[in-house]
């Protein structure tokens, strides 16, 4: 007898789905058009009708899917949707005035939708409905009149006092992109209409000048203009579309596959009246309103968005036309919708030649040639205004919508995809790119610009013609184009190994006076491993300690055994405390130096002996923290791994995780002891500037401080919640009568510790990320505005901000592009904690900026107008 088998779970991942007819429809719907659209529309019709009886439900849930997640599809789904409006048994005419179609059920269960879309504020959604919307409109489907109160309610937005710049924005463009694309049948309507609209968004957009000038891509520090060559504001754009295609009726660039259809029968058909709606109010904190104001949440700042041109206008959409901005608008949205799956976002970007107007796009290489005269003879180019969206969308100032790794990331799939035709225009870019460095590139734009060429390079076995820049050497060390060939060099490093990257750069840029390559592979250099230099028998002795695995109270007894005899053996102008505790340190990060884990198991072993050195001695009867102290850890540490700038990092973000030294310490030694580790090249740091390096340190520490305050604040939030709940059931079960009939005392209920723990623990996070703030703010007004005292003072801080000066840049030396790098650093320090200074404005104003009451210098000046946009006073 054969044994029964009882079924396992392979078996049931072999058995077909089978999808329900309702789902069968869905899937029908949402991949309208992968093949051909205009022959699909028909069929996918045809296919819902024969669905009996219809669950509108669904079926308005499956045009939400399309609209939202395919907006490229936006307009097949409008053609689909006035179909469905048709009565099929009279051979596609309209049906009678007392039946309601299955295209209008669709749609006023779509409404619905969308209706939750604008009170949840999810703008991204509430755009591309409106999209889809004014295709609707334009096919006769929704009334103008409901359809233009729906823009105007989005324009009011626009006047709403105090209004965000990130609100306004998306209100704008709602109502913006709603009028490009139905303004022919609105001002058919209403003539003046158009006019209405462009003027409120023209009112607002002067009102977001001086923001304009913060973000530029191209830095001009002498000049206030907001205009920027090769490069275009997002509103700014938006607004000149619109005015020309006001003057041209409004004759836009978008595909229309509905006006093919014959017109509805007005006697019976009345189009969809759209609801009123109201924009809901952003949740606003208002200081003073409530004792935890200070308690919420800090939402990221938005400034205006300006995206880098890289071609000219015969090789990629100019967004200042009519259909270059209908291009950008689809491919951003693919972009940014298509985050979660990069190589779907990669196919479909290649693929969209085919959901725009016949000629938009030069056809592929040995394609066949259309059936059909093409409706337009723009010829761009599809791989070159990819790579011109993907780079302008992850250059975006202060910060890009996605992760930059994203962008990175999705570049590389596209070039996969079809190497022989975008590997050309990623060329181009990095050209294009890499010639704007002189021209006043912002500097956090190149930097992430010489993380994408390092992480691209890497992907495609570092094939560059670094050649090509070999004339480049001749230029100041500290010139940017320079630093982007240091900067790229050390991040391709960081992606591969050293003699990797050597082997693919010429023999010109190995040279040490180069300042391309490091002086050689990353790794630690231990001060005291050679037995010739001073101190190697201390050292070797805490060594042994530690390769013991000694408790961490017998090395600190050792060190005040150390201190004593070192005591006799130095100068007396040497501190032999900060002796001891460099040797310490170091020795501790030789242990760790092997591999991460040793490194962290080192720290978690001997934090007491950290903690210990930190408290500015060598004995555990020390205080409780000293700056100095803390300050020569840092120095040891950024000494110990000074051929690996990645590694510092690294260090200093676990020295703070552990509590050993302080955010505020990090920002002090950036600014005043980085350019004494000599791998940094003390003779480039002379007089003191930030770089790349140096940003990343300042980044690190004010991300530390600021991630720890919103910690601290949740969990604070969470435990008030509780605290008011238990509060509540205790004064509910007050009421209760006691055994004698009499009414219970109120009784108090006693204060959570938890809860009194976590607001003094807030308190205290509170603090320290003011601190770093304004240590960071006080270390740059002390590098770009420099006293006569200062120890590193640049001279060269105030004479680059003439117009003069910038336009003699090509005769700049190292001092005056340190000057100009450092200033760059400011702005964005500025730009990107906004939302965090704004809550210290009053204070860090009085302490930075009092000293420069009464005086005219166009440093201080600079310094201030940065300052006051930043914080909204300009």
């Amino acid at each position: 007898m054969i044994p029964t088998r009882w079924p396992d779970d392979e078996d049931e991942r072999r058995r077909d789905v089978v999808e329900s007819p309702q789902e069968r429809m869905k899937n029908t719907i949402i991949r309208l058009g992968e093949v051909d659209p205009l022959q699909e529309i028909s069929a996918v019709e045809t296919s819902i009708r024969e669905l009996a009886p219809p669950d509108i439900c669904n079926l308005s849930e499956s045009f939400h899917i399309g609209v939202t997640e395919q907006p490229y599809k936006i307009p097949f789904y409008a053609a689909l949707l006035r179909l469905l409006h048709n009565n099929p048994s009279q051979g596609g005419d309209s049906i009678g005035a007392d039946e309601i179609s299955l295209g209008k059920q669709i749609l006023e269960e779509f409404w619905k939708g969308f209706q939750a879309y604008v009170d949840k504020l999810m703008w991204r959604e509430t755009r591309l409905c409106i999209h889809f919307f004014a295709h609707l409109t334009s096919a006769q489907l929704i009334s103008t009149e409901s359809f233009a109160a729906l823009l105007q309610s989005f324009t009011a937005v626009l006047d709403e006092f105090g209004v965000s710049h990130g609100r306004a924005k998306r209100a704008a463009l709602c109502a913006a992109e709603g009028l490009m694309i139905a303004g022919a049948v609105l001002t058919l309507a209403t003539p003046t209409f158009s006019r209405e609209i462009i003027s409120s968004i023209q009112m607002y957009t002067e009102t977001t000048t001086s923001g304009k000038w913060i973000v530029q891509p191209i830095v001009r520090l002498h000049s206030s203009a907001v205009t920027v060559e090769n490069a275009d504001e997002l509103l700014d754009t938006a607004l000149v579309v619109l005015k020309a295609l006001e003057s041209s009726d409004f004759v836009g660039p978008y595909p229309r596959p509905y006006s093919e259809y014959p017109p509805l029968d007005t006697s019976t058909f009345s189009a969809f009246v759209l609801p009123s709606v109201l924009v809901p109010p952003e949740v606003i904190e208002l200081d003073g309103l409530s004792t935890e104001a200070e308690e919420s949440e800090i939402k990221r700042e938005e400034w205006p968005e300006y995206f880098l041109r890289l071609f000219g206008d015969d090789v990629t959409p100019d967004p200042n036309t009519p259909a270059g901005y209908a291009v950008r608008t689809d491919l951003l949205a693919i972009i940014d919708i298509f985050e979660v799956n990069r190589k779907e976002a990669a196919r479909l970007l290649l693929e969209y030649p085919k959901w725009v107007v016949s000629g938009t796009f030069k056809p592929k290489p040995g394609a066949p040639p259309l059936e059909v005269e093409p409706l337009v003879t723009y010829d761009w180019q599809l791989e070159s205004t990819l790579l011109e969206t993907m780079l302008g969308a992850s250059l975006v100032l202060p910060q890009s919508s996605q992760a930059q790794i994203y962008y990175d990331s999705l570049i590389t799939e596209v070039c996969k995809l079809s190497p022989s035709t975008v590997g050309p225009a990623v060329g181009k870019s990095i050209r294009k790119l890499y010639s704007s460095l002189t021209d006043g590139l912002d500097v956090e734009i190149a930097r992430r610009f010489s993380e994408w060429f390092a992480i691209h390079m890497s992907n495609f076995n570092f094939q560059w013609v670094w050649k090509e820049w070999i004339p480049d050497l001749e230029l100041a060390v500290q010139h940017p184009k320079r630093a982007f060939m240091r900067t790229a060099a050390e991040y391709e490093i960081r992606l591969s190994y050293y003699d990797r990257v050597v082997k693919s750069l010429p023999e010109a840029m190995h040279a040490p006076e180069a300042h391309v390559l490091p002086k050689q592979a990353p790794g630690p250099d231990f001060l005291y491993d050679d037995s010739s230099k001073p101190h190697h028998d201390a050292a070797q002795s805490i060594l042994n300690l530690f390769r013991g695995r000694a408790k961490a109270e017998d090395v600190i007894t050792h060190l005040d055994t150390l201190r004593n005899t070192l005591e006799s053996e130095i100068s007396e102008t040497e501190n032999v405390n900060s002796l001891v505790r460099i040797i310490s340190t170091q020795s501790l990060l030789h242990i760790g130096s092997r591999s991460f884990s040793h490194l962290l198991n080192a720290i978690e072993r001997y934090l007491p002996l950290l903690r210990t050195l930190a408290s500015g001695g060598v004995t555990a009867s020390a205080g409780a923290g000293n700056p100095e102290a803390k300050a020569d850890i840092l120095s040891a540490a950024a000494s110990f791994w000074k051929y690996n700038p990645q590694m510092v990092a690294i260090v200093f973000d676990k020295l703070m995780q552990y509590q050993i030294v302080d955010p505020t310490d990090v920002v002090s030694w950036t600014f005043l002891h980085v350019s004494e580790v000599d791998e940094f090249e003390a003779d480039l740091k002379a007089p003191l500037n930030l770089s790349a390096f140096e940003w990343n340190l300042l980044k690190g520490a004010l991300d530390k401080a600021i991630g720890r305050v919103n910690i601290a604040r949740r969990r604070l939030a969470l435990l008030r919640k509780e605290d008011d709940e238990n509060r509540a059931r205790a004064k509910a079960n007050g009421g209760n009568m006691d055994v004698d009939g009499e009414a219970k005392s109120d009784e108090p209920v006693p204060e959570d510790p938890a809860l009194a723990v976590a607001v003094k623990a807030f308190s205290s996070l509170t603090r320290e990320q003011k601190a770093a703030l304004s240590r960071t703010l006080e270390g740059f007004v002390s590098c770009l505005a420099p006293s006569i005292s200062s120890s590193h003072p640049n001279p060269k801080a105030r004479e680059i901000l003439t117009e003069n000066s910038w336009h003699n840049r090509a005769n700049w030396g190292k001092d005056e592009w340190i000057a100009w790098e450092t200033w760059g650093w400011y702005r964005h320090f500025c730009r990107a904690y906004s939302p965090y200074l704004r809550n210290y404005a009053a204070t860090f104003t009085a302490v930075s900026f009092a000293r420069f009451e009464g005086q005219s210098d166009p440093a201080s000046d600079l310094l201030q107008k940065i300052w006051d946009i930043s914080i909204g006073q300009e």
